[in-house]
């Protein structure tokens, strides 16, 4: 099986399971570890292998002990995830609504010194050039949609994720996500 098929199933399954447990004892304490392993590199932190390696695809592992595109993928989707859903009883994941999207969001109903904000976080996830890098600064937006109640397809940032780590399709995935922006917006690009 394509893996990039497997990567998008593997996220589904872990978003469907969250959600179902996320008013559970062990639903808010799989998501508090989930939180703790933000900004850590997959596998870093073994109390999270439970929650994040457990019944996923050997195809997926990586075989050379650093984590593997589809790791890497997973592991910052699943914690962005547990960060947006804290506190939160509503589902925060939204089948379709891509980053750029979600960013396009939160600029329709803000001051423009609020938009100068989101501009500032947006800019550096778009240009981000490894995994850390755009693991800190997709923190950033997600604490932001977080705090304005707008949702996000995880699956399909797990799959962009996935894209973004490959240096032939990269740049696709930044120009994707600021035509989301944009195009979402009804602005034109110059």
């Amino acid at each position: 099986m394509e893996e990039i098929k497997l990567v998008r199933e593997e996220m589904y399954k872990r978003v469907q399971e969250l959600i179902r447990q996320k008013s559970t004892s062990g639903g808010r304490a799989a998501l508090a570890k989930l939180r703790r392993g933000i900004g850590k590199k997959p596998g870093e932190m073994p109390e999270l292998w439970g929650v994040f390696l457990n019944k996923m695809s050997p195809e997926l592992f990586s075989r050379t002990g650093e984590p593997s595109r589809a790791e890497w993928a997973i592991y910052i989707s699943l914690t962005m995830f547990a960060l947006h859903q804290q506190g939160s009883s509503d589902t925060v994941h939204c089948e379709g609504r891509s980053l750029g999207r979600a960013a396009a969001d939160l600029m329709n109903e803000n001051t423009d010194e609020s938009r100068e904000r989101i501009m500032r976080r947006f800019g550096p996830v778009v240009t981000a050039k490894d995994m850390p890098e755009l693991s800190h600064h997709i923190r950033g937006l997600v604490q932001l949609f977080k705090a304005k109640g707008v949702k996000l397809d995880y699956v399909r940032l797990a799959e962009d994720l996935y894209w973004f780590q490959d240096t032939n399709k990269r740049k696709n995935v930044q120009l994707k996500w600021g035509q989301d922006f944009y195009y979402e917006k009804g602005e034109e690009l110059s």
